[in-house]
């Protein structure tokens, strides 16, 4: 399995990613995008 942030299409082996449920299917989310999930985008 490819591992692929939703948000930003990184797909670096280096990366942190968090699982999430988005629109109601399990994705990944890497940890560099999640303040934007959280806080919004400014």
């Amino acid at each position: 399995m490819k591992v692929k942030c939703f948000v930003c299409g990184t797909e670096d082996a280096n990366a942190v990613y968090i699982k999430c449920v988005h629109e109601g299917q399990d994705k990944l989310v890497c940890v560099r995008c999640l303040p934007m999930l959280i806080h919004g985008a400014h």
